[in-house]
């Protein structure tokens, strides 16, 4: 048979409770990662590219994704299960965009063939013969970004960039780190901050398209995810 607790044991109870709460309200709730980005979410960014000779349609893979998601506990944590929902949507949004749904791994554009070395992070010296153009869902550039990503994750980011071209763990990791790093806190903000965060030259009307393109996805995975996307929008 129990005993009945004494007064010094109520209040130790009490207190116990108090600092639980407290610790839930400062430190928020979230939403659980493996269960919204379902196989049926995941899959179904990667059906809309319709090219056939998409690289990145068997690179990029939900195991890859939540293995490195499990590295960063605070994704798509810190508020609301909605504000977790839309920064899962928010994410996605920004790798559709930047990869053609999951198609590409490397860099496409004009700039491919650059080096996006920047000598003035002396941190992070540019390794000759290397290139830091962009890579891995988020595309990833710049000579200082590689460095500090695997710098985190334990893989040579200035020797050897294309590593996060090369294993889908490492370039989840890689869009994961750089998320945290520097979007994360924008959320607050709504999708339009997080764009400015990524690609500050496409907002103030530089191109328009591309931030219109990174928003109709955006609305488009709210929507599935039922969940309302907020406001501002655009940059």
């Amino acid at each position: 048979m129990a005993s009945s607790p004494t007064p010094a044991g109520i209040l130790t109870t009490v207190l116990a409770l108090g600092l639980a709460l407290l610790f839930a309200a400062t430190t928020g709730g979230g939403t659980d990662v493996g269960t919204v980005v379902s196989d049926a979410f995941f899959d179904g960014i990667k059906s809309q590219n319709q090219n056939g000779n998409c690289e990145g349609r068997d690179f990029y893979t939900r195991n890859a994704f939540l293995n490195a998601a499990n590295q960063y506990p605070d994704f798509a944590q810190g508020g609301s299960e909605d504000d977790g929902k839309r920064e899962i949507a928010a994410f996605f949004a920004h790798v559709a965009h930047e990869t053609g749904s999951m198609c590409h791994i490397r860099e496409m554009d004009e700039h491919a063939m650059d080096d996006f070395c920047d000598m003035n992070f002396t941190q992070w010296p540019c390794a000759q013969g290397q290139k830091y153009y962009g890579r891995g869902p988020l595309q990833i550039s710049w000579n200082y970004n590689y460095g500090a990503a695997g710098q985190r994750i334990g893989f040579d980011g200035l020797r050897n960039p294309d590593t996060v071209a090369k294993d889908p763990l490492v370039s989840f990791e890689s869009a994961l780190w750089f998320w945290m790093t520097n979007v994360h806190q924008a959320m607050p903000r709504g999708f339009g901050a997080t764009t400015r965060v990524i690609n500050s030259g496409e907002c103030d009307g530089k191109a328009p398209d591309k931030v219109s393109d990174r928003v109709n996805y955006y609305k488009k995975f709210c929507q599935q995810l039922n969940v309302d996307p907020g406001n501002n929008l655009t940059c």
